[in-house]
């Protein structure tokens, strides 16, 4: 029978993202797939989990924004907006360095250098995610910074883990579970990936 390792996954190369959406709030959440798909005219993918707030608001307005993060977003950033949920959350409330496109949404204007605004054309179920098709109405360039890339996250941004801690930490966002053992059907916490995605602590 075929193999499947998770980890041949981090071999892709992947950058992270703050998308942005405003329903009776403005709220964001990170993700890590937005690809361009044409130039002519402009489209772009993006891919968020069900389980964001972010996801429920873009299905409903329809539009987003893209806040392009670099390598010097600092760990704070990939918790506030990653570890959190804009449920019962106000994400904007200790981040203000931000302005508004066009479309009335805000974008991160520090520790990004690029805004894309998308309104979305169709949606495709992918099980937990929606892949959200968009044409691009709007596009700054905000910095000749380098993009984050999740290889650069893990090597230089997140937090390694404890070393006297017994147990399993999420390979990607860093939450340990402390125990001898990781149940099954262990949902991470903070990026609600699945006990498949920890590994145990050294």
């Amino acid at each position: 029978m075929a193999q499947i390792n998770n980890d041949s996954m981090f071999k892709l190369s992947y950058g992270l993202f703050v998308i942005i959406a405003k329903g009776e709030k403005d709220c964001g959440c990170i993700i890590n797939t937005v690809q361009q798909i044409t130039q002519e005219p402009l489209k772009i993918t993006v891919a968020v989990n069900k389980e964001n707030y972010t996801h429920d608001i873009i299905k409903k307005s329809g539009i987003f924004n893209i806040s392009v993060l670099t390598e010097k977003a600092p760990f704070e950033i990939f918790k506030e907006f990653g570890f959190k949920s804009g449920r019962d959350t106000d994400k904007f409330s200790s981040f203000k360095e931000v302005e508004r496109t066009e479309n009335g949404l805000l974008y991160l204007t520090q520790y990004s250098n690029a805004v894309i605004s998308g309104k979305v054309i169709e949606e495709v179920d992918c099980g937990t995610h929606t892949l959200f098709i968009a044409d691009v109405t709007e596009a700054l360039k905000l910095s000749e910074e380098k993009s984050v890339t999740y290889q650069y996250y893990f090597d230089h941004i997140k937090p390694k883990p404890e070393e006297k801690k017994k147990g399993y930490v999420c390979k990607i966002c860093g939450y340990v579970y402390e125990g001898s053992e990781l149940p099954e059907d262990f949902i991470c916490p903070w990026c609600k990936h699945p006990a498949s995605d920890f590994e145990p602590i050294k």
